[in-house]
Formats: C-alpha cells, sequence, structure tokens
C-alpha cells in the first residue's frame, strides 16, 4: 500500500517580508517612472524656490541699509540694523494702526461667525424649495465684485452717521464673508448624521441646545477654516479702510499706513520692508496657531470626498 501524503498549505509570508515586499514593489514602482520623476521633484523644489526668494529678501532688507539693500540685495553679510523698525513705527504710526486693523479684525470675525453659524444651521436642517433658494441667494454673492458695492456702501455709511468710522467697516466686512462662510458651513452641517440631533431632541434639547451641543462641536474644523480665511481677509482689507475711515492718522488700518512710509522716506526701502514685515507678523502668527486645524479640516474633506 502506497502511503498518500497530505498536500501542503501554502506558507503565508511572515510579517518581516511583507515590508521588504512592499519596498520593492514601492521602488520598482518609482523607478519605472524614469527621468520624470527628477523632473517633477525639481519642479516642486523650482517652485519652492520661487516663493522663498521674495520672503528672503523682503525679511533681510528689513534689517539693512538703503546702500545695503542695492548693493548687496541678497547678501546676509552686511551690517545688519533694527533702525528701520523704529522709523515704521514713528513715521507711520503703526502701533495705533495694528490695534485698530485688530479692533476691526476681530469684531468683523466675531460677527461674522455669529449670523453664518445660525444662518447654516436654519439651511442645512432645512428641506423645501425655501431653503435651496435662499441659499443660492448667497451664493449669488460670490458674482459681485467688491468695487460695484463702494458707492452704496459709502452712500449708507453716510446715512447711518458712521462714515469715517471703524465700527462701520465692523458691520460691513461680514457682509463680503458672509457667502463663503455660510456655504461653507452649511455643507459641513449637513454631514452631521440626523441620529444624533434626534437623540438630542428626545433628551429634551432645544434648536439652541441642539446647535451649540451637537453641530458646531462637529463642524469645528470648517469653522476654524473659514474663521483663518476670514481674518487673512480682514486683516488684509484696504481699499474699503483706506475710503471709508478716510484719512485721519487715530483711525487708519495698518495696511492703509503702510503707503504713507513711501511717501515720508521717499526711497527708504528698508523701512519700508520692515513696515511690512511688522503687518505680516500678526496674520502668520494667527496661521501658525491653526495651521494644523485647518490643515486636518481640508484633510478630512478629502477623504470623505
Amino acid at each position: 500500500m502506497t502511503a498518500v501524503s497530505a498536500p501542503t498549505a501554502p506558507r503565508a509570508s511572515s510579517p518581516q517580508s511583507r515590508p521588504a515586499a512592499r519596498r520593492r514593489t514601492r521602488g520598482g514602482a518609482l523607478a519605472r517612472t524614469g527621468p520624470m520623476k527628477y523632473l517633477a521633484h525639481a519642479g516642486v523644489w523650482l517652485y519652492v524656490v520661487l516663493l522663498a526668494a521674495p520672503l528672503y529678501y523682503l525679511l533681510i532688507s528689513a534689517f539693512k541699509h538703503n546702500t545695503d539693500i542695492f548693493n548687496q540685495p541678497f547678501s546676509p553679510f552686511t551690517p545688519l540694523t533694527l533702525d528701520n523698525f523704529g522709523l515704521a513705527f514713528s513715521q507711520a504710526s503703526l502701533g495705533t494702526a495694528l490695534v485698530n486693523s485688530a479692533y476691526i479684525t476681530v469684531g468683523a470675525e466675531i460677527l461674522t461667525l455669529a449670523l453664518a453659524v445660525p444662518a447654516a444651521f436654519a439651511l442645512a436642517r432645512a428641506k423645501g424649495s425655501v431653503g435651496r433658494m435662499v441659499e443660492r441667494v448667497f451664493a449669488l454673492g460670490f458674482l459681485i465684485p467688491g468695487f460695484a458695492a463702494l458707492v452704496p456702501t459709502v452712500l449708507l455709511s453716510i446715512m447711518m452717521g458712521l462714515f469715517h468710522t471703524r465700527e462701520f467697516l465692523i458691520l460691513f466686512l461680514p457682509a463680503s464673508a458672509m457667502p463663503l462662510t455660510v456655504i461653507l458651513l452649511t455643507q459641513a452641517m449637513r454631514a452631521v448624521p440626523a441620529e444624533l440631533e434626534e437623540s438630542a431632541l428626545l433628551d429634551g434639547a432645544g434648536p439652541l441646545r441642539v446647535l451649540w451641543s451637537v453641530y458646531v462641536p462637529l463642524a469645528i474644523p470648517t469653522l476654524t477654516v473659514v474663521a483663518i480665511l476670514n481674518f487673512l481677509s480682514f486683516w488684509n482689507e484696504y481699499f474699503f479702510s483706506l475710503v471709508i475711515i478716510g484719512p485721519e492718522a487715530s483711525l487708519r488700518t495698518a495696511q492703509v499706513a503702510l503707503p504713507t512710509l513711501s511717501i515720508a522716506n521717499a526711497a527708504q526701502y528698508g523701512v519700508l520692508a520692515a513696515g511690512i514685515l511688522i503687518t505680516l507678523i500678526p496674520a502668520y502668527l494667527v496661521y501658525a496657531v491653526f495651521a494644523e486645524k485647518m490643515e486636518n479640516a481640508v484633510l478630512a474633506g478629502a477623504l470623505k470626498g
């Protein structure tokens, strides 16, 4: 009688061999890309250099004398000075201007979110045609260019007795930010599961409690994104700040105060660069603090899509 050997089961690959196999596959895929891989890397680094070069030039120029800016524009091995920052503060009253910009930006930011969050909550819960129509009305705000609203805005500020005041800008800037803010928040709140709202209603929560306890926590990533975008927009606003606030030095914002440096200092580019750098620091700090949350929100939206 011949013995029949049992079939041998296929040997499973060991955990140690799997990463090696993945590395070989990935390496083979990269190798097959050929020269295009190196061209892509070169293009990315070229783009980074093109973005970093102006920022480096601005940074190093803020600490240089005017002659060194012309003679050795990109060299860091020249006598550096902090006098440009002192002149920028004194000649353009940047201290007061920065306070005005912060006052207007924070006030407009708070008012924008206070109006946009309830509006987005209502639109996200709306089921009929009225809700869709209201949402389309908000979307029409993208079609109105900013300069087209200048004359009506000036007339409105005069009628309200708020022309040449900072408070009118706090009321006006949210109107320019509402379309994007409401639409983004509406889409985020529509992604909230209906079961969570039903559970809160069964526990006796009212609409405001549902909004604050259910919708707002889940919409925090999108709230962070719109808050950063609105902050940058409000902080860098120039056109309406120039027209509405007017020539009063004690009321003008940092962006309006900057051009006065070029007038007061003629060709003193170091002082102008120092002033620009000063106005960039608050925006950079805000972005640096919330950058991770913003990136996580964008990544979460990409994964959901």
